[in-house]
């Protein structure tokens, strides 16, 4: 049987959420140059690049953009199951959010990114478009 503890009187953020990239500099180009995030630390060299970026007006938030697969405790086949994942787009995701949906869509179709759906009210009310970034990652954005 399980204890239900209460979390309410922690204080709890979300401080660093990860997605894997396969050209550092590729993704580098995205997040910093196209949706205009700072880099907050940028380590290794070459593809072995862990690189964390963030919104300039969230400095407590963070996107990990890391090289996938690099546990040495995952198989071959786990690593290849990994990679068919990352090209089809369907292993790594994140939502974002800003006040001008249509204005941000207009940036990104002009950097001639990956436009998977152009902004469109869904049926569970929110507004929201969606792109992918150098690696296949599925990039949600919502109005608010």
């Amino acid at each position: 049987m399980w204890a239900v503890v209460s979390l309410i009187d922690m204080d709890i953020s979300i401080h660093v959420t990860a997605l894997p990239h396969v050209d550092p500099e590729q993704s580098l180009a995205f997040y910093r140059d196209i949706l205009g995030f700072e880099v907050r630390k940028d380590v290794g060299q070459g593809t072995m690049r862990w690189i964390t970026v963030g919104p300039p007006n969230q400095p407590e938030t963070s996107i990990l953009l890391a090289p996938p697969a690099v546990d040495p405790s995952i198989t071959d086949d786990e690593r290849r199951t990994i990679r068919e994942m990352m090209a089809k787009g369907t292993y790594g995701w994140i939502m974002l959010a800003t006040k001008d949906l249509d204005g941000a869509f207009e940036k990104l179709q002009a950097s001639d990114v990956d436009i998977v759906q152009e902004p469109m009210d869904q049926q569970w009310g929110d507004r929201d478009c969606a792109v992918r970034d150098p690696a296949g990652n599925l990039i949600r954005i919502q109005q608010v």
